[in-house]
């Protein structure tokens, strides 16, 4: 399988033999060339002649492919799973019908380079499943409805992988998954469905690395219509440069681990509250699932840090058995979720959009 991840500046593919990767590269993209492109589809087909120049490069004869899956783009609200690339998925891919963003690339170059070899294409759990219960849309705010966009890709996979460590199917287990990295969301995982998950998009829920978590509405209010600031820098406050970077200047948890080591009090401070706001929104998933939990994940990029993980452990461990799956394999995660349909495991879905289900409050 070849698969596809793209980013704003970059594109990482792989080759897939079964589950085992064969070849992995970031293939980095000049910015000023990137510039030329009025939109995120123009660059489709700079990026597959990349793509295709490459794997020629490297003696990868790609005929031999089985399959084409790319990243999953920001799409209609659509359920998890691995889904079938068509005609309705390509058009809001290109048109950005959720925004613009390198992601809609993915299940693009994959539809484009599986066709010519008449093989199938997928994407797999975009950032856009929604699964959520009616009950957690509801926001006590009629003009909003509770929107699901998270670390669908990473908290399934590592939620699929530890069912089997645990000899269990995803489907017959309640999880709480929780990713870590420049944002973090925390889904409770019902019988294979999350149910409630915290908007990781715009930084609802715990502060992380980049994001300012749930803030004081009516404080943030205020500084809206204060006159000091204008609509993008308060975003930006919010997220990219909220959280850590807004506290301490930086995203790195390193470099913030080293900052306390070397007494800065300040930092310690903000770090334990990053993990104290975690385990209490890990707390919040628990109740969602009525307290029958049969294991908390802590996965993401900060999961490698073992004091950090240790400091959340010990609010929530009695909830449950909480188990530590560092890092994000975007490109395993894609190779596993196309490989669970050549397999028979399950079936693609179809992207029909008559038949996607409504997501708002009635």
């Amino acid at each position: 399988m070849l698969v596809i991840n793209p980013g704003s500046t970059s594109t990482k593919i792989g080759v897939f033999d079964n589950d085992s990767s064969v070849f992995e590269k970031t293939l980095r993209h000049d910015t000023d060339e990137i510039k030329k492109f009025k939109t995120i589809f123009d660059q489709y087909e700079f990026r597959k002649n990349a793509i295709l120049e490459t794997l020629d490069a490297e003696g990868i004869n790609i005929s031999k492919l089985s399959a084409v899956v790319g990243r999953g783009g920001l799409l209609r609200p659509i359920p998890g799973g691995t889904y079938a690339v068509n005609n309705e998925m390509i058009e809001d891919l290109k048109v950005g019908y959720a925004g613009q963003h390198a992601s809609n690339l993915g299940g693009i170059l994959a539809y484009e380079i599986a066709s010519g070899l008449n093989i199938p294409s997928f994407i797999v759990d975009p950032v856009v499943v929604d699964e959520l219960a009616p009950i957690a849309r509801v926001t006590g705010f009629p003009q909003i409805d509770k929107t699901s966009i998270f670390h669908a890709l990473n908290q399934k996979a590592v939620a699929r992988r530890v069912s089997k460590i645990l000899g269990k199917k995803y489907e017959d287990l309640n999880l709480i998954v929780t990713h870590m990295g420049g944002g973090v969301s925390v889904g409770a995982h019902e019988k294979g469905r999350v149910i409630d998950v915290n908007n990781a998009l715009h930084g609802e829920g715990p502060f992380s690395p980049e994001r300012a978590g749930t803030v004081p509405a009516g404080d943030l209010i205020d500084m809206c219509f204060s006159g000091e600031y204008y609509r993008e820098e308060i975003m930006s406050m919010l997220v990219g440069e909220g959280g850590l970077v807004g506290y301490l200047g930086t995203n790195d948890a390193v470099k913030v681990e080293k900052m306390i080591e070397a007494g800065d009090e300040k930092a310690k401070l903000v770090y334990d509250a990053m993990g104290y706001q975690i385990a209490k929104e890990i707390g919040t998933a628990s109740a969602v699932l009525k307290g029958k939990v049969d294991a908390i994940i802590l996965t993401g990029g900060l999961a490698y840090g073992k004091a950090f993980v240790n400091d959340i452990s010990s609010y929530v461990n009695w909830i449950a058995d909480v188990i530590i799956e560092p890092g994000e394999d975007e490109l395993q995660a894609l190779a596993e979720g196309a490989l669970r349909v050549l397999r028979g495991e399950e079936e693609a879905k179809n992207y029909t959009i008559d038949e996607l289900n409504t997501t708002t409050v009635k």
